[in-house]
């Protein structure tokens, strides 16, 4: 008589198998499971036993695959009065989850899987819906990563990222010593910078020394209100960026005012002008023509270069020194999107400063958002912002 037996594969106290049956030509294995008598019925929501039975259900549950067979549970079990939850609720067999159709070990299978592929291709893979895969990977990820860690948290890191046309975006908050991503939340505006502190306790706030962003008004309100102490640094990143489209605002109204003969010039220059290297001689050529030119565009050549090092110092004398200089050679130009660029420099200049202290930078999170946009892009976008609020959070938590 032969010993071998399947029941191994299922290792559930709680649970016997009284019958099998195999498809071949449907690939597909069903297995008759039945609660295991010795052991006392328990309640599902509180764990404590129950010795009075409301009635029996039946339930097909899914499992792992066995070989290439599709392996259903059909379970007999019972559903039981709970003196302590004071309502008729289903005996734990500690097989399956009560609201779900997959067992518990397949649940865990899909949210392995769904940390390297996608949804989609989970989906296929398991031979099941989409959107059962979906729920189930978002069920395991509020269980880790629902609650925000704001432990440990000293310096951070805050930016934006569009999440959709129209002005739709995400804040993104970031532990900067260690690269995890902490908290994320919907739109820009203050209040939504403001409610992420608002769930630090008082110790967590004082443990905070420096957060580096961009000259956005809203989260600077969010700053001083809640944390007063901490000081705002400003990223070097977003004012070239936001320096180099001045640049082309220039080169333009400097276009308007040249005579026809120098405007073929003027054409084709306006990459020329946002690089800071050029290897091609013809280009090389090309830019030298135009500096020569015109003197407005060598002046913000010059300027750029200097903007730049205006974060290189560590002392706050030096670095005033050298702002100043640069606001009065900004004002010479006498055009008016220099001379407001350079009063919006002026009027921030104390996070500027406060880089001396803190020679912090958004870099790191500029390449976090980066990973986002990967992430968006290979899912085909997400309906669910908390949802992808998540994966992100997942994404950096190691």
């Amino acid at each position: 008589m032969s010993t071998l037996s399947i029941a191994s594969y299922f290792p559930f106290r709680r649970i016997r198998l009284v019958d099998q049956v195999v498809c071949h030509k449907a690939g597909e294995a069903r297995l008759e499971v039945v609660p295991d008598r010795r052991f006392h019925p328990v309640c599902h929501g509180c764990g404590q036993r129950s010795l009075r039975t409301h009635s029996w259900t039946k339930r097909a549950i899914r499992d792992l695959d066995l070989a290439s067979a599709r392996v259903w549970l059909h379970f007999e079990y019972r559903k039981v009065f709970c003196a302590q939850c004071h309502r008729i609720i289903i005996e734990d067999l500690e097989v399956f989850d009560p609201y779900l159709r997959v067992t518990l070990r397949l649940a865990r299978y899909i949210y392995a899987l769904c940390k390297v592929m996608t949804v989609k291709e989970v989906a296929e893979h398991v031979g099941l819906d989409w959107k059962t895969v979906k729920n189930i990977d978002k069920a395991f990820l509020e269980q880790e990563y629902g609650k925000t860690n704001y432990e440990g948290l000293r310096i951070l890191a805050v930016d934006e990222i569009s999440i959709r046309k129209g002005h739709r975006y995400l804040t993104v908050v970031l532990d900067y010593e260690t690269g995890r991503v902490v908290w994320i939340g919907k739109h820009r505006r203050a209040k939504t910078l403001s409610s992420f502190f608002n769930r630090m306790t008082s110790k967590q706030r004082k443990a905070l020394q420096a957060i580096v962003m961009d000259m956005w008004d809203p989260y600077i309100k969010a700053v001083r209100k809640k944390v007063p102490h901490v000081q705002i640094v400003f990223d070097l990143f977003h004012v070239v960026a936001q320096f180099n489209h001045l640049i082309d605002k220039v080169r333009n109204s400097e276009y308007r005012k040249a005579c026809q003969q120098d405007k073929n010039v003027f054409k084709g220059a306006k990459y020329l002008l946002l690089r800071s290297r050029l290897r091609n001689r013809t280009d090389r050529q090309h830019l030298k023509d135009l500096l020569k030119l015109n003197e407005v565009l060598n002046t913000i050549l010059i300027l750029r270069d200097k903007l730049k090092h205006i974060w290189s110092y560590r002392s706050r004398a030096w670095a005033a020194k050298a702002l100043d200089e640069w606001s009065a050679l900004a004002f010479t130009l006498k055009n008016r999107h220099l001379t407001k660029f350079s009063t919006m420099l002026q009027t921030y200049r104390y996070g500027i400063f406060n880089h001396c202290d803190y020679p912090i930078h958004n870099g790191k999170l500029e390449g976090v958002n980066n990973k986002i946009k990967v992430i968006k892009r290979k899912a085909y976008g997400f309906h669910d912002l908390r949802y992808f609020s998540l994966k992100i959070i997942q994404a950096f938590a190691n």
